[in-house]
């Protein structure tokens, strides 16, 4: 084994003296391109070794190849205007300064396209310094156009080569996810955020019509990432870092628009969830959706479709739902028909055991907050909570009881649960009808809360105290839930766990010290009294 192990460290090491050596010969390689046009033809050497298998050897020659093409583009030594073929080139009647640049023009064409590949190479390290490069082409290109573009709408910044970058970034057979977290340094610049958002809309049209708009996990998670990565600023005043600098007419860039980069902003985002996702995207998405998508949008009330739909799955995703369309019923007066009979329905055992039962409730609190309701829908959502504490966990319970006792408070017409004027000793037969999904079908106000007298019982000391509140008059003042919304098991079990100090008991205000000693006097009087 040891003639083994030595040919293999000798092997790393030769590996390695080739990348030093590769390294230092590419660097000369650009100099002596760099200083004289007669060694055009090294470029080859450089695009050769782009391609090599060594992974140190090709980020050497991307290294070179960012060195080369930002020099040549800072000296304009690269052809200006619509690129013709190389063989025109040559038979056209063209001057040697144009030949040189129509040459070097193909050979950085060439080498953008291997850069672009190699957003997909295996090896991270190669992709990262491959999308570096591209960016550095992107900002040069942004102060050196090589094209002339729209100038009254888009300047000269690199469109092209940001939606090539983009398409390869989404990609639909790797998750690119660690290197999009690369990228998102480059999403801080205005322009680019800009840009980037429209060639992500572009992009998700075409490989999603397609697919014919079949679920593609890859991708759509790809996308997602990328897309959350975006930080939207909140006042024009804030568009101030841009990775084009424009010297003139700046004012009427679209870039440097607020307004225009919502609008792109909610074009991509509608863009996107117009498709159908997979169901753990509808959670990522629906998680983020009330704070760094709503808040963004000219017109979040076009979000109500993607909302309804969600709304609709039913389980976590409903839950999560809510999120958003609280934000669209309150703040943007959306008008949603069943809304209370869907929330009723969504008041099954599972909810106490979802990841976002917190959330939840906390919704469902404020949803039932408004004194208008009709008292037949409050007594539906707290007789189907009281039927349900019946098998829900003790952290459960200690958010449920305090809530229905709150619904209670509320409306003091609901008051008729507790206070049944039946005789407890006859047979009770409970006209609520628990598979009823109309809230104002369900019996509620013809029934008791019951199953909270039987909660007096309960093996946890905490719930049993709870229960017992309704025994006595409710105060006017409501329980706040929120301290126990995100009480867990361990926690409670930890809090129980804890032995109390041993304090010593009070018995009485005063200590007694003349009912033995010298109290004759005191039982004297006692029997003269008598």
């Amino acid at each position: 084994m040891a003639p083994a192990k030595k040919r293999n460290v000798s092997s790393v090491k030769t590996a390695e003296k080739s990348a030093k050596k590769a390294k230092v010969d590419l660097s000369k390689t650009v100099e002596r391109i760099l200083e004289s046009r007669k060694h055009a033809n090294d470029v080859f050497d450089i695009l050769e070794s782009l391609q090599a298998e060594q992974e140190k050897e090709v980020i050497s020659a991307v290294a070179a190849c960012s060195e080369l093409f930002c020099a040549l583009l800072e000296r304009k030594e690269l052809f200006l205007g619509k690129l013709p073929g190389e063989e025109d080139a040559l038979s056209g009647g063209y001057s040697a300064e144009d030949k040189y640049r129509i040459f070097m023009r193909h050979r950085y064409t060439s080498c953008v396209e291997i850069l672009l590949e190699h957003l997909s190479h295996e090896q991270y390290d190669i992709k990262e310094s491959a999308m570096c490069c591209l960016m550095k082409f992107a900002a040069g290109e942004g102060l050196h156009p090589l094209e002339d573009l729209d100038w009254s709408e888009h300047y000269s910044f690199p469109r092209e080569l940001i939606q090539a970058l983009v398409d390869n970034l989404l990609s639909k057979a790797t998750d690119n996810s660690l290197l999009i977290s690369r990228f998102q340094e480059f999403l801080e610049m205005e322009d680019v955020r800009y840009y980037v958002m429209s060639s992500i809309r572009d992009n998700v049209g075409k490989v999603m019509d397609k697919s014919k708009g079949a679920v593609v996990p890859v991708y759509q998670n790809n996308v997602f990432t990328l897309m959350s990565s975006i930080s939207m600023p909140n006042q024009e005043s804030e568009l101030t870092n841009f990775m084009v600098k424009q010297e003139a007419k700046h004012e009427d860039w679209k870039a440097a628009k607020l307004h225009e980069h919502k609008r792109v902003f909610e074009r991509m985002w509608l863009g996107f969830l117009k498709y159908k996702l997979p169901n753990s995207m509808y959670k990522k998405v629906l998680v983020i959706l009330h704070d760094s998508i709503l808040p963004y949008m000219s017109k979040p009330t076009l979000m109500i479709d993607f909302l309804t739909a969600a709304y609709e799955i039913g389980g976590a995703i409903s839950l999560l739902a809510l999120n958003g369309l609280f934000v669209l019923i309150h703040q943007h007066n959306l008008d949603y028909p069943d809304f209370y009979k869907k929330l009723y329905n969504l008041l099954e055992p599972s909810v106490f055991h979802v990841k976002y039962r917190a959330r939840f409730f906390h919704l469902a609190n404020v949803f039932l907050s408004s004194s208008h309701l009709p008292v037949y829908l409050v007594a539906a959502f707290a007789k189907r909570l009281a039927r349900l504490a019946l098998t829900a966990p003790p952290t459960a319970l200690l958010i449920v009881l305090p809530f229905i006792y709150n619904l209670i408070r509320r409306h003091p017409s609901c008051r008729v649960l507790i206070h049944k004027p039946s005789a407890e000793d006859e047979p009770f037969e409970d006209p609520y009808l628990t598979d009823e999904e109309d809230p104002a079908q369900c019996r509620a106000l013809e029934s008791s809360l019951w199953e909270i007298k039987s909660l007096q019982k309960h093996y946890h000391p905490d719930v049993a105290k709870a229960a017992l509140l309704i025994n006595t008059p409710l105060s006017e003042q409501e329980d706040d839930i929120s301290e126990t919304l995100e009480v867990t098991t361990y926690e409670l079990m930890e809090k129980d766990l804890k032995q109390p100090e041993i304090k010593s008991v009070p018995l009485e205000f005063e200590t007694a010290t003349r009912l033995l000693k010298g109290g004759g006097d005191v039982l004297g009087q006692h029997f003269c009294l008598a």
